[in-house]
């Protein structure tokens, strides 16, 4: 099978997020102007850079129910601040809660059950379960071609649950990190191993 996306792919749903996956979800947080919190879920995110830690988040606006201007967006061009939580395995339902579609001003924390604790750095609040925290400001924002938004923000400080450092490793076997694929299909990191460089021995 060969095609361009610009003339469609002629199956019953379309299989690039299929394609590129298993990829990492920043449940991200964040707070307006009136200080309410948000907590929204993206597929659409990575590091992307470790010198200074800075990662990457991006909204599309993909959804036939949301036309307008995603909260978490709006909230970071409000503040300048976000929080990127890490979703493991245990936090599925609470995330896939959080990815409902509520009033402006609602607080997803609430709707998941979820308990809160404020970031050190941001004025922004984070999920107390996650098995790892970044709290970050925002760099810079890029508009993509058609309807991605792109935010990149720089890591300020980072939450690791003790729980999960093993022998000086933070060990994600320990916490199974979700993973989103194509579709409505997920994954867990559950099966690691290592491989040398060529150079290393």
């Amino acid at each position: 099978m060969f095609y361009h996306p610009e003339d469609g792919h002629g199956l019953p749903h379309n299989p690039f997020k299929a394609i590129i996956a298993p990829r990492p979800i920043g449940w991200i947080s964040t707070v307006d102007a009136k200080g309410r919190a948000n907590l929204a879920p993206y597929s659409f995110f990575n590091g992307v850079s470790d010198d200074p830690p800075m990662v990457m988040f991006c909204a599309t606006g993909d959804k036939e129910f949301r036309t307008e201007t995603k909260d978490s967006i709006a909230n970071v061009r409000e503040t300048g601040q976000f929080v990127v939580n890490i979703v493991s395995e245990a936090l599925k339902d609470a995330m896939n809660i959080s990815c409902g579609v509520y009033d402006h001003g609602d607080d997803e924390f609430v709707h998941a059950g979820l308990e809160k604790e404020m970031g050190q750095v941001v004025d922004v609040p984070f999920v107390r379960d996650a098995p790892a925290a970044l709290e970050c400001e925002l760099w810079r924002e890029i508009d993509l071609p058609g309807t991605g938004i792109m935010m990149i923000g720089t890591v300020k400080c980072i939450h690791l649950n003790d729980a999960f450092i093993k022998d000086g490793i933070f060990d994600v076997s320990a916490f199974k990190p979700l993973a989103r694929l194509g579709y409505r299909d997920y994954s867990v990191v559950d099966n690691l191993f290592s491989l040398n460089r060529p150079h290393q021995t």
